[in-house]
Parts: structure tokens; sequence; C-alpha cells
């Protein structure tokens, strides 16, 4: 499998994504959608950033106005006012001022960064409409926006059309948002993953004050994410909120590189120049294994030595009807050596309370405890139907197919109910049905 792997250590911002996905082979042309539609530019260089050669992209106004006093307006933007905006360095930086570069066309070029229309969740997703984007990159781009408009909303306590997206309506985070989408679907990765990611430490000065770190959308993002949070290593903002929705969307989350036979790799540069450590994202594409799909879970426990055995048996129905994925009793022996059973069982944790109040209904437990395990790892699941034949009869069977994320099958098996019913009606010994459904799956 085509696997892209992010390393997350020094966190993510969308420019730094941008560097790290054409440093590691995407195509700078892919990128030509958003220049046609934007009045930017993407300025792509090579800088080094603590002996590591990294990929710098920043995002620049091609046709900007200058104003009597200096600033910049864009096709109706709020120039002279302070904008927050985040910088490759993971930091949002509030501006009233502009800086230039001069690039081989001779025209001076003005930073997207702080300059051009604020606009609201509506307006980014109209815009993005508009664009001539493939449907799958178009697709990714608005869920990633999404994202954004139901953090913002959620800190702010709006609703999402009308959420004002303060730090990412502006065309270098648009930019950011579907330039990432346009070299992710270059690369034309079948699974994307990233290592625990940074967020700094510190606080950070945004539009409504000061923050502490991370800021309030990236907390928001990180609980619809499936990786997770690591602080530090150094007191700045390392992961913004363009770089962490676009994770969100696209990546796995995996305590450690993959296995891989990497193809290239590459660093997108942020905008720090630390003395101690290499302020970029590395990415690296290659094939990997396929694995097991993590599934989060909480485990609850319950001693019991006074149930009767008809409510036990009853277990697996009743809390699967209030969330439970798996019901286990396992015989015990309790104080005064009394016998009993240890009652264990997994649930999603947002299921965790109503299953254990189920639990202590059902069997008049007085306490259930809830044990460490925060995930399983799980096959992927399908369900075939399947005609097995017997003496010219035919009946239909259901059997269940397990594969892990590559596709790689390493298990099937019938379901016992269904190939019960099959020997009731023919006499052929349930296992005999079970064999003859298994060899008539397709894979």
């Amino acid at each position: 499998m085509r696997t892209l792997a992010f390393d997350g250590r020094m966190g993510a911002a969308g420019d730094m994504l941008l560097g790290a996905l054409l440093a590691a082979g995407a195509d700078r042309e892919a990128l030509s959608p958003v220049e046609d539609a934007l009045a930017i530019e993407y300025a792509v260089s090579e800088v080094d950033r603590c002996g590591i050669a990294a990929t710098r992209v920043e995002v620049l106004l091609t046709d900007a106005e200058t104003d009597s006093d200096g600033s910049h307006d864009n096709s109706g933007g709020d120039a002279g006012h302070s904008h927050e905006h985040t910088h490759g360095d993971g930091h949002d930086h509030p501006h009233s001022h502009s800086h230039e570069h001069t690039h081989d066309d001779g025209h001076d070029h003005t930073p997207a960064e702080g300059h051009g229309p604020s606009r609201t969740y509506a307006e980014v997703v109209e815009l993005v409409e508009e664009m001539d984007l493939p449907k799958a990159v178009r697709t990714d781009a608005l869920a990633i926006f999404e994202i954004l408009g139901e953090a913002e909303a959620s800190v702010h306590g709006t609703d999402l059309d009308d959420t004002h997206f303060h730090e990412v309506g502006a065309d270098d985070a648009i930019a950011d948002i579907v330039g990432a989408c346009l070299l992710l679907d270059d690369l034309d990765a079948e699974r994307v993953v990233t290592t625990p990611l940074a967020t700094g430490g510190g606080s950070v000065e945004m539009s409504h004050g000061t923050y502490p770190v991370p800021t309030p959308a990236v907390v928001e993002i990180a609980e619809r994410a499936d990786w997770s949070l690591q602080g530090g290593p150094i007191d700045r903002e390392l992961l913004t909120p363009t770089g962490a929705a676009i994770l969100a969307h696209v990546a796995d989350g995996t305590e450690s590189l993959p296995s891989l036979d990497i193809d290239a790799s590459g660093y997108g540069a942020g905008g720090w120049d630390l003395d101690d450590r290499p302020n970029v994202l590395r990415a690296m594409v290659g094939d990997g294994a396929g694995r097991l799909r993590r599934d989060e879970i909480t485990v609850l426990e319950t001693n019991v030595d006074d149930v009767p055995p008809e409510v036990l048996g009853d277990l697996q129905r009743s809390l699967a009807e209030v969330g439970a994925r798996d019901v286990s009793i396992v015989p015990t022996t309790m104080k005064k050596s009394r016998p009993g059973h240890i009652v264990k069982v997994i649930c999603r944790p947002e299921d965790a309370e109503r299953v254990a109040r189920r639990l202590a209904e059902a069997t008049g437990t007085l306490g259930v405890r809830e044990s460490g395990a925060g995930h399983r790892w799980v096959a992927d699941r399908e369900y075939e139907t399947v005609v097995v034949s017997v003496d010219g009869e035919e009946f239909e069977v259901t059997v269940k197919i397990a594969s892990d994320t590559d596709g790689t099958v390493f298990d099937v098996s019938t379901e016992y109910d269904d190939a019960a019913a099959v020997a009731d009606a023919t006499g052929l010994p349930v296992r005999e049905v079970m064999q003859r459904a298994e060899r008539m799956v397709s894979r």
C-alpha cells in the first residue's frame, strides 16, 4: 500500500505541509488551479534549517494595489486593519503592515498573510466550489473547512454558516488548504499517517486575546482527529488550526513511523530558524504493509458473586442494547472463597457511562471500574452472502471476512446461526455447512 507518513515532532502548519509534499515528490504544477482562481502565487524556495535542506512555500499576492499609507488592498480587503495569520513557524501574528518580495519577474510581491478579505464559512465554501478542481480535491477541501468551521463555531458559540474565519478565511489560508489537497491528490497515496503532533507551548496573541498553546481551535480539532497531541518541545505555537484541520481529515494516527520501503522523502520548512533543532515537517512516501485498524475503547469490569446464571447469560444481549461491543464472563474465587464471576465489557468511550449503568442495574453490583485500556487493534470486517447447495436445494449463508487495511484477508468465518439453520433443514453437520460456505467466498 502506497503510504505517506508525516513526522509530527515539530508540529505542522499549512505552508509546512505544502513544502513537505513538494519535497516528497508532488508536482508544483498541481497548484495552478489556486493561482488561477486567486490573486496569489506560491513562491517555492530551498532553505536551511539547522543543517537540513528544506522546501519553503510562501503565498504571495500578485495584484495588490498599494495605498498612500503603504498598506495593500486586495479586492476589497480591509487593509490597514490588524489580521491574524499563520506563519510556517506555527505562530499566528497580528500584522497591520506589509513586506514586499522582489522575484525574477521584476515585480514586487506582498505576502498574502494578513492581507485580503476575511470571509465567513459560507463565503469560503462558495469560493472553493467555484474553483476548477478535481471532484475529490474539492470534496477534501470542503471537508477540511467544515472541520475548521465546526471548531470555530464550538469555541465561539456560533452557528456554522455564520462563523467568521478570523485566521483562516483569507487568501493565504485558502491557498494552504486547497493547495495541500491538490498536492495530496498528485502524490496519490492510498494511506496517510502521522506520528503524534507537537503543539509547542507558551501562549499566543490572537484576535480575541492571549491564549495558551495549544489554542482552543486546535484542541477542538484534535478531539475529532485520529492522531494524538504532545506538548513541547519549545514554547512556541507549533501546530496551527490550518495544519491540524488538514491532518485531521487526511491522516490516521500512529505512535511511531510505520515500516516503509521508502520511495521519496523531504522536509517542509517553517518560518522559525531555531538554534538547536530544525523547524521542519518531514514527509516520507513508500510502500507499507497493511495493518489492523485502531479502535478507541473503554473496558469496564465488575466482580459479582450473587447473580443468577440466567441473568449472566442475558448480559450479552442486555448490554449490547446500550452500546457494548463485547462481553466476557470469567469464573473466579472471591473473598471467603466464595465462587463468583468477573464481568468484562468492551465499549466505546462515549458509551461507557450508559453501559456501566445498565451493568449495575442488571447485576446489582455496587461498583463498576474502568481499566487502563485505551484502544484495541481490530480487523476490517466485510460480510458476503453465499449460496450453499444441498441435494439441489439452495440456502443463503452469511460469511464474515476479516482483512487488514491493505485488503489482505486473514480469516473467513461463517455466521453460526445461518449455518445452524441450514444444518437443521438438511441434516448436515453444522461444521460441514460452515466449510462449504467458506469455500464459496470469492476471495
